[in-house]
């Protein structure tokens, strides 16, 4: 790792500010933290959005559900866009345990005899736009091998048991218990030599998800 690598740009500690889980609350928050800093009164906003008062009052409380087209007058009487007043809603995060021995067995594509694969978890759709596909594999047979695989993403590999002579791309890497190898996925790659079986160990594919 170069020196210009130590600073990552993500802190593993941060915390964002705590978001409302209530989305009329978290629409209704918006709207008055953007009128009260443009110092707008509620009777200015009204009349600008042509809703009562009274209309106002309980949408900025959090009381009724504003139609589209109210937030979209009352983003432009704001001056912001549209998906701003939405910005403090705390949407669904997607979070799956899978208890040890739980993995659901799969048939990935390229899998061959006495390879297997175990799905330790998936998130469908979500909003990071990155799909990631955690696999614990196992290889029982010393005359099995994979093809050399090619896919998008970055995959890393953490070996829990076993010893392999890995290639990637034109290289090979000697893997023992506790070797993480970490790559582009997109350079050919797949087990070349078993030296110890078995072999046990996790793959964590990422790529990005089709919008």
């Amino acid at each position: 790792m170069s020196k210009g690598d130590k600073a990552l740009r993500q802190n593993p500690h941060a915390t964002r500010e705590a978001r409302e889980k209530n989305l009329e609350v978290a629409i209704g928050r918006q709207v008055r933290e953007l009128r009260k800093r443009q110092r707008m009164t509620g009777s200015d906003l009204a009349a600008q959005t042509g809703v009562s008062v009274g209309m106002l009052s309980k949408i900025e409380n959090g009381v009724i559900s504003p139609s589209l087209n109210t937030i979209s007058a009352l983003a432009d009487a704001l001056k912001v866009p549209l998906i701003q007043l939405f910005s403090g809603y705390e949407e669904e995060r997607g979070c799956m345990h899978v208890k040890a021995g739980e993995g659901v067995e799969i048939e990935r594509e390229g899998t061959r005899a006495g390879h297997q694969y175990s799905l330790l978890g998936h998130i469908g759709s979500n909003n990071s736009g990155v799909v990631v596909e955690p696999y614990l594999i196992t290889l029982t047979s010393e005359s099995d091998r994979f093809p050399a695989f090619q896919h998008e993403g970055i995959e890393m590999l953490y070996v829990l048991e076993g010893k392999v002579q890995y290639r990637h791309g034109d290289k090979t890497y000697e893997l023992g218990a506790g070797d993480t190898l970490l790559f582009d996925a997109d350079a050919p790659h797949g087990p070349e030599v078993i030296l110890e079986l078995p072999v046990r160990f996790l793959s964590i594919i990422t790529y990005p998800q089709q919008r």
